[in-house]
């Protein structure tokens, strides 16, 4: 299956669930909620429905029977198949054993941060790491209270994983910005200079790793290869 068909987590979530029984769209969800799995996938009902019908169109899943209980509407059940079942170990395989690039909006930040003043800059992440000292008392929380109802370790391994990530960034950001306030940070002194006074070219010269004496071209565009058109758009 093509990987632009693996775009949206919920529907290997909804495979995931159909894999353990066949259920209908609003069990999926309960399911999902009741295991917290609305915290790493995002979850809302008309999402939900849209991505079971894909998931059906692509003959991954099939439609088994259709039940009413008392005066609620009529529920349809589906199941996995064949297919879906093979899809489903491929994909998740692939998002285990893979490592992919994922272009985060924190990422993109750091690496325009220059345009903002360095104290700027500083007091904005010591901003960032209160919200983040929240978060992962929020994070800890959740995952305490989760682990009371008795879900055992194995489907809390994504929040361990989120509350590891947001201790590594919140260590990583107040080393940052001790380098910063400290003059530590290498390209400081010029950071500083871009912005004092007002000349908005950066004056370095970078050398080509293939030949430390050799500068790279004053043209900047004949440093960068050409992209084909197809993926300019993706």
């Amino acid at each position: 299956m093509p990987r632009r068909s693996r775009s949206n987590p919920l529907a290997l979530a909804v495979l995931t669930c159909l894999y353990e029984k066949p259920m209908h769209p609003y069990e999926i969800s309960q399911t999902l909620r009741l295991r917290a799995k609305d915290q790493s996938v995002r979850l809302n009902f008309g999402s939900l429905y849209s991505v079971v019908a894909g998931l059906e169109r692509r003959r991954l899943i099939k439609a088994i029977e259709t039940v009413r209980e008392g005066r609620r509407p009529e529920r349809t059940i589906y199941d996995i198949t064949e297919r879906g079942r093979a899809e489903m170990h491929e994909w998740l395989a692939d998002l285990l054993m893979v490592p992919v690039k994922e272009y985060l909006q924190f990422e993109a930040g750091l690496s325009l941060m220059p345009a903002l003043p360095p104290d700027e800059v500083a007091r904005l992440l010591r901003q960032r790491c209160g919200a983040l000292e929240l978060h992962l008392d929020q994070a800890e929380a959740l995952l305490a209270s989760i682990q009371k109802r008795g879900l055992p370790r194995l489907f809390l391994l994504e929040e361990e994983y989120q509350v590891a990530l947001q201790r590594a960034e919140l260590d990583w950001i107040r080393l940052l910005i001790a380098d910063i306030e400290s003059e530590q940070l290498e390209g400081l002194a010029e950071w500083r200079v871009w912005h004092e006074s007002g000349d908005r070219t950066w004056h370095i010269e970078l050398t080509d790793p293939d030949d430390p004496r050799e500068p790279f071209s004053d043209d900047p565009s004949r440093d960068i290869p050409d992209i084909p058109e197809e993926e300019e758009d993706q």
